[in-house]
């Protein structure tokens, strides 16, 4: 039985001056002569660059302690630097910090791979295919879909997001993303509408026509980055029905909902949908970078065995240090009850938010799942505005969606009551002042 241990403090922001600081203005300018200038945003303002954290607590380098209610893209699913996954990266990485990942594996590998194949959904038997991100997963995936059916046709969904690597950005649904690449794309992904089943199935006509039979559909069970969409109920059931009809796989994105993000382990799980290939990363080991995609054994299979070089792999594949961190992360994610704080905690907060914007003209929705909740503002400036001043206030939240027009919530799973208390006052007190805003 699972028992709520959090072992951090529920510390309140903590500000000593300007938004950014000193020291963050300055390493600004450091990393501007450093960094190519596509990566970090430096203007029209400078970010605060973070020094250290703990639980849902992020220090900055003026010392100024905020509440991070993104866990930084998700990652920190148990907090920032949880003592347990802590230790476990200092003692696997003195006693083996790199192995042969595809060659002479580590212990810490097998043992994630028993770990997670034990948590596939509907119990069925399960292989996967270790990687170092996101992208990694759904490259894998995609691999994996066209060695089973033989048919790269994809569809994904408008809105979806699944990583910037070239297999990963063909699915990925942003053309601001795909344009300036468009020519190394293989151009054989087709976007349906987001929850829509008939659209899916249009989508695979007009993907056919094109010459690029359908093998998979690709989807998040509640998209991330494109503004913490929910789908309509019982649109993940049609869609399973709709894959087995025509002989597609179905692949369910859970980088970010994964781990206990929705109140669940897997957010296909509220369906009860068993996907054929699953992946999974950010919070799996909350701060390594390692990602994973699962698949029923006999969609794997379908891969040959390996006869010394592997089709897929690489360097760092099922990293110690980062198997086990994920062994750690997921011990104390069912030991301190995190999947069920986050269905608890987030349905309130989600109807606290509701309620609050009501009344906001500037506000078009409020949407989510378990810790995953967007704030859709009506212009993109206004959640744009609402995020930099709830920054100054102490308080870190990111933007999303089309344009940046919903303001992203994903708190670590751990975070305390009063930190969710004080996060939604400080968001509800900036929406409200932009009411008075100019349009």
């Amino acid at each position: 039985m699972s028992v709520e241990l959090s072992p951090f403090n529920d510390s309140l922001p903590e500000l000593t001056g300007a938004i950014p600081g000193p020291a963050s203005r300055a390493l600004a300018g450091r990393l501007a002569n450093v960094e190519n200038r596509n990566v970090t945003c430096l203007q029209p303002e400078v970010p605060i660059f973070w020094e250290r954290a703990g639980g849902a607590n992020v220090w900055d380098v003026d010392g100024n302690r905020y509440l991070d209610l993104t866990a930084a893209f998700g990652v920190a699913s148990t907090g920032h630097a949880h003592p347990q996954v802590v230790a476990a990266i200092a003692n696997q990485a003195e006693s083996l910090l790199h192995g042969m990942g595809d060659v002479h594996p580590s212990r810490a590998k097998v043992e994630l791979l028993e770990a997670l194949a034990s948590r596939y959904p509907g119990g069925v038997a399960a292989k996967t295919v270790l990687g170092c991100s996101g992208a990694d997963a759904v490259e894998a995936a995609l691999k994996t879909a066209l060695m089973a059916t033989g048919r790269a046709g994809v569809v994904a969904f408008e809105g979806g997001y699944h990583g910037l690597s070239l297999g990963a950005l063909d699915t990925t649904a942003r053309t601001d993303f795909r344009q300036p690449f468009g020519d190394r794309l293989a151009h054989a992904t087709g976007f349906a509408p987001y929850g829509d089943i008939e659209g899916v199935v249009e989508t695979a006509r007009e993907l056919q026509e094109r010459g690029h039979p359908v093998g998979a559909v690709l989807v998040e069970p509640v998209q991330g980055r494109g503004g913490e969409r929910v789908p309509p109920k019982g649109f993940l059931q049609d869609l399973r029905q709709a894959c087995d009809r025509a002989g597609w796989l179905l692949i369910a994105d859970e980088i970010y909902t994964g781990c206990g993000r929705t109140g669940r382990f897997f957010a296909c799980e509220h369906e009860g949908v068993v996907p054929d290939l699953l992946c999974v990363g950010k919070g799996l080991a909350a701060g390594m970078p390692i990602s994973a995609c699962m698949g029923r054994v006999e969609v794997m299979d379908r891969w040959p065995v390996s006869q010394g070089e592997a089709l897929h792999t690489q360097t760092f594949l099922g990293h110690p240090a980062s198997c086990a961190a994920a062994l750690a992360a997921l011990r104390t994610i069912d030991q301190e009850g995190l999947v069920e704080r986050a269905e608890r905690y987030g349905l309130a907060l989600l109807q606290r938010l509701r309620k609050a914007c009501e009344a906001f003209e500037g506000v078009a929705e409020v949407r989510g799942l378990g810790m995953m909740i967007g704030i859709e503002c009506t212009t993109p400036e206004r959640a744009q505005r609402v995020t930099r001043r709830v920054l100054e206030g102490g308080v870190i939240v990111l933007p999303s969606g089309p344009e940046g027009r919903v303001i992203s919530l994903t708190p670590p799973l751990c975070i305390g009551p009063q930190q969710l208390d004080l996060g939604a006052r400080v968001l509800i007190e900036e929406l409200r002042r932009e009411e008075g805003t100019p349009r």
